[in-house]
């Protein structure tokens, strides 16, 4: 990177404040910063301000390098994240090293806020689901939308959308073995069974394949989905089982179709091929693409490593494997992790504990857009069950884990590739 490129890098940055000779920097290592999870919010906070910002990745624990302004640093104050203030020489210093062809980092311009949604029931809390949780933690705002949102079509007004622990094959998810006459289950079951009606289907199952259709074709047409647990297989599973039967009466009121297995069309799905169905309606899973059942690691063992991409030549997975730790704890959910054999050869593993051969985090392409899925179902909570105490951020501020979900939202502001120097 020439002097005459790290210029217009650093006036882009300070653009909208006038030229400053100063600029603020959100270190992300595992010493410097106190509130890991937080500086993601002053980063978005920063874009959604107008303020442009730097992602640089893999310089230290991949910082953030922001314009210099009055209330930026109040802001930083308040929420309790570490800054440092640099002179122009000194980010000059930190923008030669990255450029280095000898070290694998890179500065990735971060271009505005992206537009967030959480499709999500009406009525969930926020500690339902880990997403919502870490964005209200880092105070980055999002809109719920549920159904009736989506088949409307109002996905075009976002840019990103996490798709809470959701069940797209009418199934309810598989609950009916252990909680089929818990009062929550049934009244669950009859309010999508209303809201089905309300929205013109015969059945739960054919009007979450028609959400899931709407989904695929917002990632098609360009946008970035993110989805953790049982929605990552759930949603893969009703876009293969496209036209194809697969509840049994408990869930839909008559008999799934004869040898529905053989119906499948994998070339549907996103991230998984071959897998089986399970169709014993009281089994808590899916298919056998989820590693739960099949898994012999103690608690105090379960980590995934994050692979090691260039950050010069595969920016992409770099960004979403930012972080102060390639080890990174493990944590259960219904969905726990994904059997590598099923995974589609385009599909990038992202996270792996390669002795168990399974992936944890993963990532692919879809038309002009991107989708990222994640197993498990919180980060600090290695085995959350139904009822469970929700789970304190304020305890978890520099979380890996959470960390991974964080990188996904910035994700959609790195419109622009990089320019090359």
């Amino acid at each position: 990177m020439n002097f005459f490129t790290k210029t217009i890098l650093l006036l882009f940055l300070c653009f909208s404040t006038a030229v400053k000779a100063n600029f603020i920097l959100l270190p992300m290592d595992d010493v410097s910063q106190k509130n890991h999870l937080k500086a993601y919010g002053i980063t978005y906070w920063c874009l959604d301000k107008n303020y442009k910002a730097s992602w640089l990745l893999n310089y230290r624990g991949g910082s953030f390098l922001l314009p210099d302004a009055p209330e930026i640093r109040k802001e930083c104050q308040i929420r309790g994240v570490s800054f440092e203030i640099l002179s122009i020489s000194e980010a000059n210093q930190i923008l030669d090293e990255i450029s280095s062809p000898s070290v694998n980092m890179e500065t990735v311009v971060l271009e505005k806020a992206p537009k967030i949604a959480v499709y999500t029931p009406k009525g969930k809390q926020p500690w339902d689901d880990a997403v919502t949780m870490v964005l209200t933690y880092a105070e980055i705002p999002f809109t719920p939308i549920y159904d009736e949102e989506v088949l409307s079509d109002q996905l075009i007004l976002y840019d990103w959308l996490h798709l809470h622990h959701e069940d797209f094959t009418g199934q309810y998810g598989k609950f009916f073995g252990a909680y089929r006459n818990a009062p929550w289950y049934i009244e669950q079951k009859k309010d999508a069974e209303a809201l089905a009606a309300k929205l013109g289907f015969a059945k739960v199952s054919q009007e979450k394949l028609a959400v899931a259709k709407k989904i695929r074709d917002f990632v098609i047409g360009g946008g970035f989905m993110f989805a953790m647990c049982s929605a990552t297989d759930s949603f893969d599973i009703a876009l293969a089982a496209e036209g194809v039967d697969i509840c049994e009466p408990m869930f839909d009121g008559d008999n799934s179709d004869a040898n529905y297995q053989s119906k499948i069309d994998y070339s549907k799905s996103f991230a998984f091929k071959d897998f089986i169905l399970e169709r014993r309606p009281e089994k808590y899973e899916f298919s056998d693409i989820d590693m739960t059942e099949k898994r012999r690691i103690p608690m105090e063992k379960d980590y995934f490593t994050l692979m090691d991409f260039s950050a010069k030549w595969d920016v992409i997975p770099s960004m979403l494997c930012q972080n102060h730790t390639q080890l990174v704890k493990g944590f259960m959910g219904q969905t726990t992790a994904f059997d590598r054999s099923l995974i589609k050869s385009s599909v990038l593993v992202l996270g792996e504990n390669q002795l168990n051969e399974e992936g944890r985090y993963i990532h692919g392409q879809k038309g002009k857009g991107f989708f990222t899925f994640f197993g498990g179902h919180d980060p600090e909570d290695y085995q959350h069950r139904v009822g469970d105490e929700p789970t304190v951020l304020d305890l978890h501020p520099n979380s890996p884990g959470f960390r991974l979900i964080l990188n996904n939202v910035l994700f959609p502001a790195a419109r622009k590739k990089p320019q090359k120097t």
